[in-house]
């Protein structure tokens, strides 16, 4: 557990050594409050985020998987992976050490957009329900594209490769719930198995948790994803350091 402790807290500091992170925060907080306010926020005359959370999941498809990009690529690039493997931990522990750092300052990036609720707030009387709910799916989303970009992370030694690769599986993941796509799938797929796919997709379960319909199975359908591309990086790394 120390081991774990001592990657976590390493991770999450080696995010704010370098103007990096904060240029990355800069950029996510800007395009999230631009695109908000700029997307008939003010024409709804409504005193709500859904805009904002509407929109959330597009940035963290990119954002996601270029928060992890640095997790696994650069190690293995510069080959301090071989270093910290001689170290009294398991590699299950530095991933899930490395993950939450990287998870804890996605959530660092959320909690930062405040003042987007506390601008609605001042202009009506919003849900606070459904705005801590839209704000528990959205760190539940950016955890499964962290999760994802952590994966391919640990696939390549390039990073640009890994964020690509990670991107292009973020956005299918989000495209294939558009009713475009739901519409064409349904030409192919009987009714029933249509709508198994669709509570499937991740645009179904979060938009569900943005109307403040938060089920125990829309928290466990992205716990579940997030653990199965983590455990899927701990056994690509588990490989390459039995080779």
């Amino acid at each position: 557990m120390n081991g774990f402790w001592a990657v976590y807290k390493r991770e999450l500091k080696g995010y704010f050594a370098t103007p990096v992170a904060y240029v990355f925060l800069v950029i996510f907080l800007f395009i999230a409050g631009w695109w908000t306010f700029r997307d008939g926020f003010y024409e709804f005359r409504q005193a709500d985020m859904t805009i904002f959370f509407r929109t959330l999941p597009w940035f963290l498809a990119f954002m996601g998987p270029a928060a992890a990009m640095r997790l696994w690529a650069e190690e293995r690039k510069t080959g301090s992976i071989e270093l910290l493997f001689t170290l009294p931990i398991t590699v299950s522990q530095a991933v899930i050490g490395k993950f939450l750092a990287a998870w804890t300052f996605l959530a660092i990036a959320l909690v930062l957009t405040f003042p987007i609720p506390v601008t609605v707030a001042y202009l009506g009387d919003p849900d606070a329900g459904l705005i801590i709910a839209g704000y528990v799916g959205s760190l539940l989303v950016a955890g499964m594209f962290l999760a994802i970009g952590s994966f391919f992370s640990a696939l390549s030694k390039n990073q640009v490769i890994s964020v690509i690769l990670a991107c292009v599986t973020c956005l299918a993941l989000m495209l294939a719930g558009l009713p475009t796509t739901l519409n064409y799938l349904s030409a192919a797929l009987p009714a029933g198995l249509l709508g198994v796919a669709e509570s499937l997709f991740v645009q179904t379960q979060f938009e569900s948790m943005v109307k403040g319909m938060v089920a125990f199975s829309n928290i466990a359908y992205f716990l579940i994803l997030i653990t199965g591309w983590v455990a899927a990086c701990s056994v690509i790394l588990n490989e390459r350091k039995a080779s």
